[in-house]
């Protein structure tokens, strides 16, 4: 007995000085250095992209079957958890409008169409993008449909047009990157689900480097022709990790030319 009171001392001793030496988990985590660029900014280029369901729906939702019935799983909704703080705070009409755009989301939604998908859509669509950084210019590169837009770090005054990617100018805040985007058109979606916003979209966006492969993505929506008041979305980025990875052309115009304009043709060869 006094043999197995010594061995279960001794374990004791041992594992207390372990802990002891070791310390908690937090305090032996290091403190994440973000990477510089020669002007001393966090660096944030690299290709990304989001693991989420946000781009079939932007708040929770369960699996749910699509709009093609002969697709079948291939084109079915999988549930997942929303992105959005709370739930969007629609005006009455505007929450009515968003149901006719789901219901009717086949023919009506911008993506189909191959549209350019707007901000922040654009930013968790199943595609990568790329951002790279300069001094006075940010440029973020979207696959699908050969989006891109320029984050102006400079003064470069108002947008002289509406469109669908709207007018981006960027600051620091530490070391997050602050992109105020507005000028927008009334043309895109926030996901497949028929969210919606008009052309009085105001979007802005903060990223900041949370690990060496991973970005924190924070968004306040606000447009008082449909929304009551602002309302936030937020998701991780992930650094893609593949060897020489590059974006690949998504040039879909070509494949939605039948959809939009064959009507068009068949009418003039009659």
């Amino acid at each position: 007995m006094r043999r197995v009171l010594l061995i279960v001392v001794a374990v004791t001793a041992a594992a207390a000085a372990f802990w002891l030496r070791a310390g908690p988990t937090a305090d032996r985590t290091e403190r994440y250095e973000t990477p510089r660029t020669t002007d001393g900014r966090p660096d944030m280029s690299g290709i990304w992209q989001a693991l989420s369901t946000a781009h079939w729906d932007i708040e929770d939702h369960a699996a749910r079957p699509g709009p093609v019935l002969a697709l079948g799983a291939a084109f079915s909704v999988p549930g997942g958890q929303g992105v959005v703080e709370g739930e969007i705070p629609y005006q009455p009409w505007a929450a009515a409008k968003k149901k006719d755009n789901f219901d009717n989301r086949l023919t009506l939604d911008p993506e189909i169409k191959c549209y350019m998908p707007g901000v922040p859509r654009a930013t968790y669509m199943p595609y990568p993008f790329q951002i790279l950084q300069g001094t006075s210019k940010i440029v973020f590169a979207y696959e699908f449909a050969d989006t891109s837009r320029i984050i102006h770090m400079d003064d470069v005054g108002e947008s002289p047009a509406e469109t669908w990617m709207g007018w981006s100018r960027g600051r620091w805040e530490g070391d997050t990157l602050v992109v105020d985007v507005t000028s927008f058109n009334d043309q895109t979606w926030f996901d497949r689900a028929g969210n919606f916003h008009s052309e009085a979209l105001h979007v802005v966006e903060r990223y900041t480097r949370t690990g060496p492969d991973h970005l924190s993505y924070d968004v306040t929506i606000e447009d008082p022709k449909v929304f009551t008041r602002p309302w936030k979305v937020s998701l991780p980025l992930y650094r893609r990790q593949e060897t020489d990875l590059q974006l690949v052309e998504y040039k879909c115009v070509e494949f939605v030319e039948e959809l939009i304009y064959g009507h068009l043709s068949k009418s003039a060869s009659r």
